[in-house]
């Protein structure tokens, strides 16, 4: 059992709409290109987050997507569900039929592992998302250089890098 790139995209694009909804609509071209996603594909997973209410559509110039609800009430499992993403651990679809028409041995453990996901998926959300990308976006690049000369000290940063530059860097 796996994520399919369906879901992988979903979730991918819906950070990126998160991230840039608050300039005004954000288009399906924009998402393509920073993310690299087919430009049809990011078309018919739209289509699908509209018909769940996830997102809403402006037509015309100066159009494109934004969220229809606050990325805190928008989970990732919400997401995965609308693009009919199947998140399934067991063999028969939960229908209690994978061993000769029974119930196999193992399937209240890969339904509990469904549960499991489905309840971890739920409870992030696409606010959670989007804040660890600007958390990540603000962070500073980490070099761990030894400086050579008195007192020996390890630069971190930058912004350490310009401060001693009176020492040489190894």
């Amino acid at each position: 059992m796996r994520l399919t790139t369906k879901g992988r995209f979903a979730v991918t694009a819906m950070i990126d709409l998160g991230l840039r909804q608050h300039r005004g609509p954000v288009t399906l071209a924009g998402i393509s290109q920073r993310q690299r996603i087919s430009l049809s594909y990011l078309e018919q997973l739209f289509a699908k987050l509209r018909r769940h209410q996830l997102v809403e559509s402006t037509r015309g110039p100066g159009g494109g997507y934004r969220l229809a609800k606050p990325m805190e009430s928008v989970s990732v499992a919400d997401i995965i569900f609308a693009v009919d993403e199947p998140l399934d651990a067991t063999q028969c679809a939960g229908k209690e039929n994978c061993d000769n028409d029974q119930r196999c041995m193992t399937h209240e453990l890969w339904a509990s592992l469904n549960r499991q996901m489905i309840d971890f998926l739920d409870s992030v959300s696409l606010r959670d998302l989007v804040e660890q990308q600007k958390d990540r976006a603000t962070q500073s690049p980490q070099v761990s250089v030894n400086v050579e000369g008195p007192g020996r000290r390890q630069v971190r940063n930058e912004v350490d890098l310009k401060e001693s530059s009176g020492s040489t860097v190894n």
